[in-house]
């Protein structure tokens, strides 16, 4: 669907400020409205089949059906999008530097049912990543689960100890990695910091609170999320202890398919969480991890990498 056009039942509301795409003129042939003129919605239709009253800055009034004009910040956004032929004869996929597989089948976890997760990073020409139209921060192949971030996306994410990311830098399932994307596994731990402790506590608490309001109202939960949050907890008081991401949690396997299978009650996942919760303190508390990440070794990386790409297609 193109911006000049809204799903059928959007009704824009008063105050939307647009601009006209074709000419308007009274019944004695004298021109209200030009092409391209910008009004303000000050009556809207109940549906899309009537028209919009929309007054000029003049304080003339035109009727205009939703087809003849666009919202302002569309129809000023329009030509700054590279059209899809060109991001289809580009293939971003073919500028994949680094694919890994993640989720239950990297942690040990998969069953017959499981998908194959695949993620990485992506690295187009330099030439593309300076053009007025720029380059997507992440690319998708959702039919076959498989998701890329450009490099500079990547590298911000890890830097703020994102799990799926460091995960993907620890990811014992490496199906490609040329020698810029080795490089950077081989500096991998300059993303691990103290941030890990708060990034996963985190998140972990927000959903689990999730988890129990639903318990409260529909008396359901999602127990493969479940497991995956316990799962969390378990890395990050290895990575802060140990000093690097275990994506691998073969030990716990049983217990966390327990979780999946709905073979353990809330109550005690629950106390499983509060124990790995004060060890992951006690852990937090004795790390050797710095506060930070190398953000300098990160930037210098990037630059690298972006300096390799000049002058190819």
């Amino acid at each position: 669907m193109s911006q000049t056009q809204s799903p059928v039942n959007l009704i824009l509301p008063v105050g939307t400020q647009v601009v006209s795409r074709i000419e308007v003129k009274n019944a004695a042939g004298e021109a209200l409205c030009p092409q391209g003129a910008v009004g303000v919605i000050v009556r809207s239709p109940t549906d899309n089949s009537h028209t919009y009253q929309i007054k000029l800055p003049n304080d003339t009034l035109i009727s205009l059906k939703r087809l003849n004009f666009s919202i302002r910040k569309h129809f000023q956004r329009e030509g700054l999008e590279p059209p899809q032929s060109a991001l289809e004869e580009l293939n971003l996929f073919d500028h994949v530097i680094y694919r890994c597989v993640i989720g239950s089948r990297a942690y040990g976890l998969d069953d017959s049912e499981s998908d194959t997760d695949r993620r990485g990073i992506y690295l187009p020409p330099a030439q593309m990543h300076w053009s007025l139209y720029g380059i997507p921060e992440q690319i998708e192949h959702k039919e076959e689960q498989e998701c890329y971030w450009e490099l500079q996306k990547f590298l911000v994410l890890a830097l703020k100890a994102n799990p799926n990311i460091l995960e993907c830098l620890y990811s014992p399932l490496v199906e490609t990695a040329t020698p810029l994307a080795q490089e950077l596994l081989s500096i991998r731990e300059i993303f691990l910091s103290r941030l890990v402790y708060q990034t996963y506590n985190s998140y972990v608490l927000s959903q689990f609170k999730k988890m129990e309001q639903d318990l409260r109202t529909k008396g359901i939960i999602r127990w493969k999320h479940a497991m995956h949050l316990i799962r969390l907890l378990l890395s990050g008081i290895t990575v802060l202890r140990d000093g690097f991401v275990p994506v691998r949690v073969e030990a716990y396997r049983d217990r966390l398919m327990a979780i999946k299978y709905e073979q353990l009650s809330w109550d005690e996942i629950n106390q499983w969480r509060l124990s790995l919760h004060t060890e992951f303190d006690h852990t937090f508390a004795q790390t050797h991890l710095p506060e930070r990440p190398d953000y300098e070794k990160a930037n210098a990386f990037l630059v690298q990498a972006r300096q390799s790409r000049v002058g190819e297609q």
